[in-house]
């Protein structure tokens, strides 16, 4: 999946080792799994060159998307 996450939100991820985001829709941080149970225990967390984009490798309990899919990443677009 893919979610924004801004200071309190790495450092509440950082304290717990459970994925936290920060909704910018709703100006909260929110814990994915909350409602659904469906958490992210955190493995571990890489950042690309300019440390503007984390990687957050996780442990995930039952589906990652809404939909109830695995993972947010299906709707094929074209294989090459």
């Amino acid at each position: 999946m893919l979610a924004y996450m801004n200071e309190e939100s790495l450092k509440k991820t950082l304290e717990t080792g459970y994925t936290w985001f920060f909704s910018r829709s709703r100006q909260k941080l929110w814990n994915k799994g909350e409602t659904s149970g469906h958490v992210q225990r955190v493995i571990k967390i890489t950042a690309d060159c300019d440390f503007d984009t984390l990687l957050v490798e996780v442990e995930q309990t039952g589906p990652a998307c809404h939909t109830g899919n695995k993972t947010c990443f299906f709707n094929e677009i074209r294989r090459f």
